[in-house]
């Protein structure tokens, strides 16, 4: 892989700390490929155990953030007595959140690996090879009834007859399509820069962000393109869909509302003060999205203006995450090793938490817990209420991404390549 796009000197402050990040990057993904493939460290926690089948339906997480609006939230607390129910060895490391649908886990390492993943036992259902990395989650969607294949395509291509999609984007710009059961590609589109986003679905149409400053929106069905949508910079987040419009956040400082009809602007972008690579959460007429200058905001994005504006009044922070956001609270995680809870109506911090090495991961809420993945190897479980430590998980590696919660089961891979299931046992 070579780096495409390398700085030029006269390019803004903004930009160039954007690239910092994919330079950063690029460099994991060539450290995972001189890695040994046995490098497993050794759990400082019980042996895994078998885990029940489920029955998976309503209620799955067939996106990085969970659902389409980008909350990192839901309202089920898992068990207070989880144990490791199953573990899954990748070739190399993950640094992406999987995602849960259909009774399947789907997983993408640095090295271009994707693997659907049983939900029940941790077995391999398929996988396949691309000459490439990702560093995007990828993301599931039931097609729409009219993009379904006839009868007569079903059974001239049996391989193609499923019912939903996968969708994941790699670090070259390309995006691909592929059949949930078998892994088989139905389409593949290309973008003009890296694809560190995880796709959304809009009605027929995937949307996926790229460095190159656009947003696309390709066919579901075959890829077609339908039209773009440009930024002055770099994007990295996923977009964030509420009702007919999606909202980016991006290396310009702005966050853009898109129509996902006609592809064109809404209104003004509206000014965050700064670059961010952080996912826009959705509730209601608010936007929250932290920035990397050290600022989370919350934005009424009917009428266009800044609610409140949180930033810490002893230390600047950064913020690489995007926000967990519930009917109360926004949670983001900070590069100084903080976890805040700032109140969603005032802008107040509620509570603060101190983890021992810093998280890159954002946060997840799941009922009354908030869980923070850290590049110290901790699964940590907090409190909502207060934000103690109520359990933890350790290991030798490092969780660089978010958890996936589902069916009462928690999901997460880490730098080594393993990827588990918590759980209760029996269950």
């Amino acid at each position: 892989m070579q780096l495409r796009n390398s700085l030029s000197a006269g390019q803004p402050r903004s930009s160039k700390r954007c690239h910092r990040w994919r330079l950063v990057a690029y460099a994991a993904l060539l450290l995972a490929g001189v890695a040994t493939a046995n490098n497993v460290g050794s759990l400082r926690a019980e042996d895994p155990v078998a885990g029940a089948p489920v029955t998976l339906g309503t209620g799955d997480w067939p996106l990085a953030r969970g659902d389409a609006q980008s909350s990192g939230a839901i309202s089920q607390t898992l068990p207070s007595d989880l144990s490791v129910l199953w573990e899954f060895k990748a070739n190399e490391a993950i640094e992406t959140t999987p995602v849960i649908a259909d009774g399947r886990i789907f997983a993408a390492d640095v090295m271009g690996k994707v693997y659907a993943i049983n939900f029940d036992d941790g077995k391999e259902i398929w996988s396949r090879d691309y000459d490439t990395g990702f560093l995007a989650s990828p993301s599931v969607r039931e097609l729409p009834l009219r993009a379904l294949p006839s009868s007569d395509e079903a059974s001239s291509n049996a391989d193609s007859t499923s019912g939903s999609i996968v969708v994941v984007g790699d670090v070259e710009g390309n995006l691909y399509a592929l059949d949930p059961s078998t892994g088989t590609e139905r389409w593949k589109q290309s973008t003009d820069g890296e694809i560190n986003g995880s796709a959304a679905f809009f009605d027929d149409k995937v949307l996926v962000t790229s460095q190159d400053g656009k947003l696309y929106a390709f066919a579901i069905t075959d890829g077609t393109p339908v039209w773009t949508y440009q930024t002055d910079d770099q994007i990295r987040c996923n977009p964030t869909i509420a009702g007919s419009q999606t909202f980016l956040g991006g290396c310009d400082g702005s966050l853009h509302r898109v129509d996902l009809n006609t592809g064109k602007v809404i209104g003004e972008p509206m000014p965050l003060g700064g670059p961010t690579g952080s996912t826009a959460a959705v509730v209601g007429d608010k936007a929250f999205v932290p920035i990397m200058d050290g600022a989370v905001l919350a934005l009424d994005w009917k009428a266009g203006k800044e609610l409140w504006r949180y930033e810490d009044p002893d230390r600047p922070q950064e913020y690489r995450g995007s926000a967990a956001v519930t009917d109360s609270l926004v949670i983001v995680t900070s590069r100084n090793k903080f976890v805040d809870a700032i109140s969603i109506e005032t802008g107040q911090q509620v509570w603060r938490h101190t983890l021992r090495r810093r998280s890159d991961a954002s946060p997840v809420v799941a009922g009354d817990d908030v869980w923070i993945a850290a590049t110290d190897g901790r699964l940590v479980r907090l409190s909502k209420a207060t934000g103690e430590e109520t359990w933890q998980y350790e290991i030798s590696g490092a969780f660089v991404a978010s958890p996936a919660i589902a069916h009462n089961r928690l999901i997460i891979a880490d730098d080594n390549g393993v990827i588990r299931a918590f759980g209760q046992k029996g269950q």
